[in-house]
Order: structure tokens, then sequence, then C-alpha cells
């Protein structure tokens, strides 16, 4: 059963949100926190090995009882019901949306079409878990006998992102294996690759549900080519496996049945790492830490589930997200995590919530008439520090940012986590505090400065402040807290397309470009083939032709 539809605009409780949003855009968080001396205390959640403090954003409680007010209005605890026991909530592709099935233990039960999922979950895991001992192991062996030294993950968008994010951000759990991602159509991008391999020790990871993405297989069938250099044809069943549906066409490609890891239709692609996408995972940091991951997510999804809207991580942060972007007029949302480890953190983010929510169409297809969606961006701090954050501080855009932080480190030192963290909680007090004209001239004081520089310098000196962080502070980075993290964006995600009025689950936006992108491949190949182009983009593919040297 589909999802209702409401007109988020058109509620009550909206209405109410607009005429606080007139009362308190104005206010400074450094008076909210002077007139409240708990407010830290009462705006902190704390769960498990989390604490999530949105105290220094721009609301009071009162504000948090009017999202909350919005979001049951607009049935959120309905949906999320929906969305758990497997309905029919992507409509426009008639597909439940069950990524959450994935991490769930073997006594639940989660039907599909009148079937329970989780046996079959379970069994795809079990042949995950062998697959991975056997390679880790070194019982799997290439065709000449050798040992598996390096994984190659050919896939793209969430068959290549969540893969990718995971592997380097659990790099310090890591084993001996060897893990590469190709997914760009470049060339360059797997020639870079290949050049490093040995093709007696490579085991190739083909992760495509319909084998025929273009990317991938293009990738795939030059990998192949390469491959067939040195080794005979036979070999292709020791050194590819595949992640699909397609088994007629992945055996045609010389891959054995049994070296096939199936999929589900109600598994998206960009929450599909949890499945038999993750297989690279599994390969890279072993399947005992695979598991951890996905019992990490499952505990998310019970918080998720049964905490109360107030005392609920990814609620709130949804929540959030809509007061900035449907009041506040915020365009875009930065993630900087404390970590280098999760440097392709935001990356992957990216795909997640601007492919789920970039939307203009309501749920009954009609245009909307507010904004949906946010660009997603960020960096490692502190390198981001050195880099983008003179525009959130001074710039002119207000740009909401969730600080992720870790209390220990993984190797042990003390003294640059300290001043790693001392970084962390310096950016968000000053991004709420700011410096004034009083505190400026304050420095001022101390220096030799004439009046006429010390009133030439004055303007650029000052910060406002007031610009809202959350801050998530882990006790460590770990395969099962890095579920917990990657799960908790995901419910965030669902919750701003309950409260849009969207359908987060379909990705229509990202074919048209690709169907086009078909047409121009075929005029590349033969120089007369026209199709009636823009005279821009015509002149663009002459001049490529013309001065191609293929």
């Amino acid at each position: 059963m589909a999802l209702k539809s409401t007109n988020p605009t058109q509620t009550e409780s909206w209405k109410k949100l607009q005429s606080h949003f007139d009362e308190i855009k104005a206010k400074h968080l450094k008076d909210l926190f002077k007139n409240d001396s708990d407010r830290a205390e009462k705006l902190t959640i704390k769960w498990k090995d989390f604490y999530v403090d949105f105290s220094k954003n721009r609301i009071t409680n009162k504000t948090i009882d009017l999202l909350i007010g919005l979001a049951e209005e607009m049935d959120l605890k309905e949906a999320i019901s929906k969305y758990l026991q497997g309905d029919i909530i992507n409509a426009t592709e008639s597909r439940a949306v069950l990524h959450t099935a994935l991490r769930a233990p073997k006594h639940e039960e989660i039907f599909v079409d009148g079937v329970n999922v989780i046996p079959e979950v379970h069994e795809v895991k079990n042949k995950i878990k062998n697959f991975t001992n056997a390679v880790v192991k070194g019982d799997h062996k290439g065709f000449t006998g050798k040992s598996i030294t390096d994984i190659v993950n050919i896939g793209i968008g969430g068959s290549d992102l969540g893969p990718a994010m995971v592997v380097e951000s659990l790099q310090y759990y890591t084993n001996h294996l060897n893990t590469h991602f190709v997914s760009n159509v470049d060339g360059d991008h797997y020639a870079e690759v290949v050049k490093k391999l040995n093709p007696e020790t490579t085991l190739f990871v083909i992760v495509s549900k319909t084998f025929t993405t273009q990317e991938t297989l293009s990738n795939a069938n030059s990998i192949r080519a390469w491959f067939l250099e040195s080794q005979p044809k036979e070999a292709v069943s020791k050194h590819f496996v595949a992640v699909s549906t397609n088994i007629k066409s992945v055996k045609e490609f010389g891959i054995d049945e049994e070296n096939i890891f199936p999929m589900k239709e109600w598994v998206g692609g960009r929450f599909s790492l949890w499945s038999a996408v993750g297989l690279s995972i599994s390969l890279s940091v072993g399947y005992d830490n695979f598991e951890r991951l996905l019992e990490g997510a499952y505990q998310m999804d019970e918080h998720f589930k049964q905490a109360d809207f107030k005392e609920n991580i990814p609620v709130i942060s949804a929540l959030l997200t809509v007061w900035y972007s449907n009041f506040f007029r915020s365009e875009s949302e930065v993630v900087i995590p404390y970590t280098q480890y999760l440097n392709q953190f935001a990356t992957y983010l990216q795909q997640g919530i601007m492919e789920s929510n970039g939307k203009s169409t309501d749920r009954d297809g009609n245009k909307v008439n507010y904004e949906t969606g946010t660009l997603i961006w960020g960096e490692p701090g502190t390198n981001s520090q050195h880099a983008f954050f003179q525009l959130i501080h001074q710039g002119t855009k207000l740009i909401p940012a969730d600080f992720i932080g870790f209390v220990e480190s993984l190797h042990g030192n003390k003294e640059h986590h300290n001043k790693l963290m001392s970084n962390y909680f310096a950016q968000t007090e000053a991004l709420m505090n700011g410096k004034t004209e009083a505190e400026v001239l304050e420095e001022f004081s101390g220096q030799s400065l004439s009046e006429s520089e010390i009133k030439k310098l004055l303007p650029f000196k000052i910060f406002e402040g007031n610009k809202p962080t959350t801050s998530i502070l882990i006790k460590k980075l770990t395969p099962t807290s890095l579920g917990q993290l990657i799960a908790m964006y995901e419910h965030k995600i669902f919750v701003q397309g309950v409260i849009w009025n969207i359908y987060s689950y379909d990705q229509f936006g990202v074919e048209l470009g690709k169907q086009l992108a078909k047409t121009i491949l075929e005029e590349l190949k033969d120089s007369s083939s026209k199709e009636g182009h823009d005279t821009s983009t015509q002149n663009l593919i002459d001049y490529y032709k013309n001065n191609s040297s293929f």
C-alpha cells in the first residue's frame, strides 16, 4: 500500500511553523543558551555510543514540538511502519523498499507478496560468508593455483559508492587483500587500476543488477579482454564473480553460476551495500566485520522504529533539514567528519540524499510549490577548515553543518587526537558565537595599530556567528558504529521524503542523459550520422570528432 499524499504546506502544523519562524528567525544562538541553562541537556540525544547534540541549532523546544506536530500530521508513524514491513512505498516502480531486511536477524519475519524474505536474505549472507572465508584463507585460488591478493570491484553508483566508502572507512580493519574500485567509464580509470595488478592473483567482482549497465559492462569487458591477453578463456571462471539477477548474461560472460550472488528488486542501488553488493566489503574486512556492520545498521533500524520522535535521532535530524530548507531557505548541508577514514562519506551521502529527494513532483503527480532536497557536500576536518570554512563563517549563505567526531582514535595517538578534537569543539563554538565588534576591539588593544587602521580592519574581523551545527560524537569508529551512522542517514532521507510528500526511491532523473548518450555514441562511431541536436551540442560533437586522434 502506497504512502498517503498530503501537501505539507497546507497543513495546520506548517502554518504554525511559519508563524513560529517569524517569531524566532532573528534570535541569536548565544541568547538562546543564555536564557536556558539546561538547553544543551534538553537538546541532546544519548543512544548507545552516540552523543548527538542538536542544541547549537536555531531552534527552541517549541520548534521541536511544532516540527514533530508536522511529522505526525504527515502520518510519519504509519509511513515508518509501511517502510519497514515491506509495503509498496516505491509506488512509481511498484516495489517495496527493504534494504532494512538485509540486516534483520533470522527470527524476524518480513513479507513481500506474501513471502517471508528473511530466509533468502540469510541464505545469500551464508554464501557471502563461505566465499569470503575461502578467498581470505587462500582456499579459493586462481587458475594457476596462486592465492588471491587483490580484489577489484567493478560497478557504478550504489554498486561502487557504498562499498568504496565502507572499505575506505574501515581500512583499519582490512585484511591482507588489496581492494580496488573501477567505476567511471573513462578508459583511463580502469587502465590505471589494472596496470598495478597480477591477473593470476586478482579476483574481479562485477556488480550490476541487470548486467546491462553501460559503464559497468564496458569496464568489465575491457578488463576481461586485458585478463585474456595473458590467461586462457577457462581462467575467467576462477577470477570473475558477479552480483546480479541476470544469470543468463553472467554465464555468457564466463562466470560460473555458483559464483553469482543474487539481489532482489526491493533493494535500491543507493542502499545496496548491505546486500551481496557488499561482497567486496566482506572480502576486504572479513565476513565477521561485515556482519558487525549489518548488526549496527539493524540497531539503528530498531531505534528509528521504536524511539519517540523527540528522542529519535534520524527523525529530529530530518526535521531540522526541513526547518532550514523550507523556512530559512537554506539550500545545502555540509557533513564534516573529524576522521580521515570517513574521507568518502559525504560523497556517498550525495547519491543517497540528492538522488532520493531531488524531486519536484509530489506523490499525486503534481508540481511541488516548496523546496525539496538539499545539496550535500563536505570533507574531513581539519582539512576542510583550511578550504571552505571561510564561506561558512563569514559568507552570505546559511549552511547547517553536521560535525561527526570520535572519542577514541584507532591508532591511539592521543596527542594528535586531542589536537583534532580541539578543532572539532572549537569550530562548532566559533560558528555559534562568532566574534563581536567589542571582542575585535579588545584584540586590537594589544596591537600597535592606529585608529585609522583599526577602523579600516574592524568590519573584516567581525563574525556574526549564529551558524547552526549538529554535533554527532561517537565513542569509536568500528564496523558496528559505522553501520549505525549510515543507517541513521538512510532513515533521515526517508523522513524527509515523507514530509515533502515525494517518492524518494525512484530515480528517473538519472535516465534522460543516459538515453541521449546512446544516440550520441552512435554518431561518434558514424561520422555521417547527425540527429538534429541544438547548435551548441552539435558544435561540441563536431569539435570533438574533428579534433580526436582516435
